[in-house]
């Protein structure tokens, strides 16, 4: 029996061992249940806007909707909110029949919190609530912002960062490549998206644990 005692602890610490790293690893990489992929029908959804207004991800099928994940706590989304650029581009877009949504899958958040800060912020658009965190996850939405552009056909085409800089300074939006604008501007001319998937960066989406 001695023989067998120090192999079968060792096992056992071994099991410990790599069950806490798996453990460790879904945990730090989000909602592991994503059914979002590029080429393939977005998740349809249904939440309430900041004015308690049902909105459905159905209503707007034949159109590009571009998703923007959203916590008004995040210095990166505030950088984009700022000076109004994040606005800009999307009344920009809207002008090119383009609908933007923003999603806030904080577990902290309510219709009242989106619209006071949709007010404070000048933000004319939807703040959804995702509060239970469940659209987050089906997107696999990780950070704020997190952006995804679904085409026409309802298939998503793009999903990843807004831009390529990773600062908080909005002063770096200027000289920054969007991919967001350029993934739309690909699809109104017919063309596929040249990048379709970036990482994104931000804050983490503060889910319900």
């Amino acid at each position: 029996m001695k023989r067998f005692f120090i192999p079968l602890i060792a096992l056992t610490l071994v099991a410990g061992v790599a069950t806490t790293v798996v453990s460790t690893r879904f945990a730090q990489a989000g909602p592991a249940a994503s059914l979002a992929k590029i080429g393939q029908l977005a998740p349809s959804f249904t939440l309430s806007d900041q004015d308690g207004k049902e909105v459905k991800l159905a209503d707007f099928a034949g159109k590009i909707v571009v998703l923007e994940w959203f916590n008004e706590q995040c210095p990166f989304v505030v950088k984009f909110y700022k000076n109004g650029d994040m606005n800009k581009t999307a009344s920009d877009l809207k002008s090119k029949d383009v609908i933007w949504l923003a999603v806030n899958s904080s577990s902290f958040t309510s219709d009242a919190a989106n619209k006071k800060i949709a007010g404070e912020w000048s933000i004319e658009r939807p703040i959804l609530n995702d509060a239970s965190g469940k659209i987050g996850a089906a997107y696999g939405a990780k950070t704020t912002p997190h952006m995804y552009v679904i085409n026409k056909d309802g298939t998503l085409a793009y999903a990843g960062a807004i831009d390529n800089n990773r600062s908080t300074d909005s002063a770096d939006i200027a000289g920054a490549k969007n991919y967001v604008k350029q993934a739309v501007t690909e699809l109104l001319a017919g063309s596929n998206v040249s990048e379709p998937q970036t990482q994104a960066y931000g804050c983490s989406v503060k889910y319900a644990k």
